[in-house]
């Protein structure tokens, strides 16, 4: 069966940040399984483009509300396990203070769901445990808030570590191939080409010169 990325997006979260705009989640699988990544808000919206097929996990790329809000009850139908980097446990509490996250993501730690691999990428800065997904055989990378189109990616107006933030995307994300299609947490997807050719001007802009509406968070 050939896997493929279906997408769901739901308002986010009141207080997210000026000009967040819609979250996306995004669901990797083929007609009889897939992982959630980022479920957002709406666990009724993202259960209903899974439809029949079972979930294996919901991965979260990182803490906040209004990407992990559903985790919970999308895994919960079919049993399954919900993922997140232990240094975001702090910010997961907030959303859900009863219930932890059944998996300690790692970097290099990798997930199987149809034919194909999603590996973990420790991308910290918009927050300590963000993470992105990159699978190889899909050519694609879920980047979460670790980067969207536009740049990195604040936080209520404000970017929690802009250095160790641009240091993960030189890194860890346009060390990937330009081709790699680049689906973030928020906003219109775009490629690590494309981020590559942008990047100088983040860095020289700095944190007080970049605009978060500009951003789509």
């Amino acid at each position: 069966m050939t896997t493929r990325i279906d997408h769901f997006s739901s308002p986010a979260a009141a207080g997210s940040g000026p000009g967040t705009g819609e979250v996306n989640a995004w669901i990797v699988g083929d007609d009889e399984e897939v992982i959630v990544i980022d479920p957002g808000p709406d666990p009724a919206g993202v259960l209903d483009v899974v439809g029949d097929r079972e979930v294996l996990a919901v991965i979260c790329t990182h803490g906040h509300a209004d990407h992990v809000a559903a985790a919970l009850e999308v895994a919960e139908r079919d049993e399954a396990l919900v993922a997140l980097h232990p240094k975001d446990r702090s910010l997961w509490r907030e959303a859900h203070p009863a219930e932890p996250a059944d998996i300690e993501m790692e970097d290099g730690g990798i997930f199987e769901v149809a034919d194909v691999e999603l590996e973990v990428i420790h991308a910290p800065g918009h927050t300590a445990g963000s993470v992105c997904l990159y699978c190889e055989e899909l050519g694609v990378v879920f980047t979460g808030h670790a980067m969207l189109a536009g740049g990195p990616v604040p936080h209520d107006g404000e970017f929690p570590d802009f250095a160790e933030q641009l240091t993960a995307i030189g890194e860890h994300l346009l060390t990937l191939p330009s081709e790699t299609r680049v689906l973030p947490g928020h906003g219109q997807e775009t490629t690590i080409g494309a981020a590559e050719k942008k990047f100088d001007s983040w860095v020289s802009a700095g944190p007080a010169s970049t605009s978060p509406s500009s951003l789509g968070d």
